[in-house]
Parts: structure tokens; sequence; C-alpha cells
């Protein structure tokens, strides 16, 4: 049960060509999380004071309070 055969070795090998390899449509979805994961990380270690303007620039929603209590 622990021992590895040719034919599970042969299952793992075509996963890996068709997920990392050639220019296959699965291997240039990975290239794309991998892009975007970069610039998740690159998003995260933006100065925030550096877009903190557009805050006061918020136009402001809220509704107005009612004094009256039905």
């Amino acid at each position: 049960m622990g021992a590895v055969g040719p034919i599970q070795l042969l299952i793992v090998g075509i996963l890996f060509i068709l997920l990392f390899g050639g220019r296959g449509k699965i291997s240039s979805i990975m290239g794309d999380v991998a892009k975007g994961i970069t610039s998740f990380k690159k998003g995260l270690k933006e100065d925030p004071d550096a877009n903190s303007d557009k805050a006061d620039d918020a136009i402001d929603v809220t509704p107005p309070k009612d004094d009256k209590k039905k």
C-alpha cells in the first residue's frame, strides 16, 4: 500500500505536464494566477497614505436621522 508504482508515477507526470508544461490553456491559467498573487502582494506592500486623499473626496451618503419615532 505504501509503494509507488510506475502507473502512479505516470499519472503524476501527466498531471504535472498538463498543469505546468507546454502552451496549454491550463498552464496559462496557472501563470495568470501567479501574476494575480504577485500583484496582490504588491498591493499590500503599497503605502496606505498614498490613497488617503481619495477617502477625503468621498461623498457622505448616510441618510439623515429622523427625530420622530413612529
